[in-house]
């Protein structure tokens, strides 16, 4: 399946309200081909429709290749622990520069498979934090909004650093 064109911070597709899959079958499964694609050729360990300029609430999530690769189709959190943890996070669609978000350690998803089969899970560590960053991005909250001004400023400067010439 083809690489797809990701879309780069700040684009205003990255703070628009994902929609719901409706229609489940072969354009499903080639989107979800290609973002599996696309994640392993920027690299990532996650994935949104949106991240390439498709408005609809898909999420791929490959932790490792043991872990294999995991499809969320209009995935909500239903429950979160009020434990919390802090994990390094990044974006695809702002490359190479991480900072560390604080988010619930535990969650309860609710899902779709690429079938249409209604799916539930509990999720905790690493798979917690990036359900909780990519349902963020079906919901239009980029990582970034989840930082404090002083740190999101200094990961922009980072960011514009690390793409300046020379």
């Amino acid at each position: 399946m083809p690489v797809r064109p990701i879309v780069r911070y700040p684009d205003p597709a990255l703070k628009a309200l994902a929609a719901p899959v409706t229609a489940f079958g072969a354009e499903l499964q080639a989107l979800a081909a290609d973002l599996l694609d696309t994640m392993r050729a920027a690299p990532g360990i996650g994935i949104t429709a949106p991240h390439v300029g498709v408005p609809e609430r898909l999420v791929v999530i490959e932790l490792s290749p043991e872990d294999g690769v995991r499809h969320y189709v209009n995935p909500r959190i239903v429950e979160a622990s009020p434990e919390r943890i802090r994990h390094a996070e990044g974006s695809v669609s702002l490359p190479g520069v991480t900072e560390e978000v604080e988010r619930a350690a535990r969650v309860r998803v609710v899902y779709r498979d690429l079938d249409g089969a209604e799916r539930e899970e509990w999720a905790e560590g690493l798979l917690a934090v990036c359900l909780q960053h990519e349902i963020d991005q079906l919901d239009g909250i980029f990582w970034l909004q989840r930082l404090s001004r002083l740190k999101r400023e200094r990961v922009l400067r980072r960011f514009d650093k690390a793409r300046a010439p020379g």
